[in-house]
């Protein structure tokens, strides 16, 4: 039997999928407006955004669930500033606290469950000083994005570090209640076709302010796109920039 794709190889092809963008920009300037700042990265993946953070003089704590991306994260240049954590917002270490909280590249959507996602909101407004600011993003629902999660749409090929090409695209994709279910294909040479299934959860605009305001936030606000449009402006996103009263 061929061997699948190691962890190593597929915290390799995530970075290749997401490379540095207007996105990681945003995060970056919302966490600069406070320099040397206490940052807690939360779902911080293969430290991207972690190390540009720690890189611009602010002290960093990065947490992630996957062990293969933050033994990715580890491996890069830089990351000996950055604690890494193993795990979820209840990992979040009970001594320390934040002047900023981040969560980026939709990883919001990502806590699928209402429960947990409650309990997210709540670890992070513990640990965020008074005043302490939080900002995520979120795909907005009415763009209905996952129409466009299409093979047609989707199909790409990229190569890895080691110099293998990895073809992928997305098929499969239902909608249902809010959560969107959807399958990552991926062929590389040497190895069978590979498919992974992944649910995701689209907020309305509506419900992120009644979830924040229920955790204890004030939101200062939500844009629709990077530039600091207006939500609805077609670029999709729901981005959220919220604080911890004094």
């Amino acid at each position: 039997m061929l061997p699948q794709m190691t962890g190593a190889q597929l915290s390799d092809l995530y970075d290749a999928e997401n490379q540095w963008a207007a996105d990681d920009d945003f995060f970056l300037g919302f966490v600069n407006e406070r320099p040397h700042s206490r940052v807690l990265d939360l779902g911080c993946g293969t430290g991207r955004v972690s190390l540009a953070v720690a890189a611009a003089g602010h002290r960093v704590v990065g947490i992630d669930p996957n062990i293969n991306s933050l033994a990715a994260a580890r491996g890069k240049r830089g990351a000996e500033d950055v604690t890494w954590i193993d795990g979820t917002s209840a990992q979040i270490p009970e001594d320390e606290v934040f002047d900023v909280a981040i969560m980026t590249a939709h990883v919001a959507q990502a806590i699928t469950h209402d429960a947990d996602w409650s309990r997210t909101l709540a670890d992070v407004h513990r640990a965020l000083v008074p005043g302490g600011r939080l900002a995520f993003d979120s795909r907005d629902p009415a763009a209905r994005a996952w129409e466009r999660w299409t093979p047609a749409d989707t199909r790409a090929t990229r190569t890895l570090p080691d110099g293998s090409a990895v073809e992928t695209w997305i098929g499969e994709t239902v909608e249902e209640s809010g959560l969107v279910t959807f399958t990552e294909h991926r062929v590389s040479a040497g190895h069978p076709e590979d498919a992974e299934t992944s649910v995701l959860k689209f907020r309305t605009e509506e419900q992120l302010r009644h979830d924040l305001c229920t955790a204890g936030f004030t939101v200062e606000r939500i844009l629709g796109g990077w530039a600091g449009e207006e939500v609805g402006s077609g670029h999709g996103e729901l981005i959220v920039v919220a604080r911890k009263p004094h």
